[in-house]
């Protein structure tokens, strides 16, 4: 059985850093291409990053691109987002999932962990 555990989250004020991290078990994760995805209430689930299987190339939204990291440590399962200058538009709760191309995108092949909530606010 596939699981993702987020973690990390938490209120920061603006301009501050946190480091999300996500520890995935029942899939052999080196194999594997990753996305962190965010949501806010109301909205659909967007993604943010995405890493190739060995970590050598990532890509990023728009809206996080500069201030956001993507990497991951495939000898401990786990991938992770650095983000840096967050905004108050970052707030939302963060997930990972692994992902297959899907056209000129990707799609998540797993349920979702509970994901972790990133709260950016003065």
């Amino acid at each position: 059985q596939v699981q993702f555990v987020e973690s990390g989250g938490g209120l920061v004020q603006p301009g501050a850093s946190l480091r999300l991290s996500c520890a995935a078990s029942g899939l052999t994760f080196s194999t594997w291409v990753m996305n962190w995805y965010r949501q806010t209430p109301g909205n659909q689930r967007e993604p943010v990053a995405t890493i190739s299987s060995l970590g050598s190339r990532s890509n990023y939204a728009d809206s996080v691109k500069g201030r956001f990291t993507i990497s991951r440590d495939n000898t401990r399962d786990t991938v992770y987002l650095q983000m840096n200058s967050l905004q108050p538009e970052d707030t939302a709760v963060y997930y990972c999932n692994a992902v297959e191309k899907y056209g000129l995108n990707y799609r998540p092949v797993s349920s979702w962990g509970q994901g972790t909530q990133v709260t950016v606010s003065s």
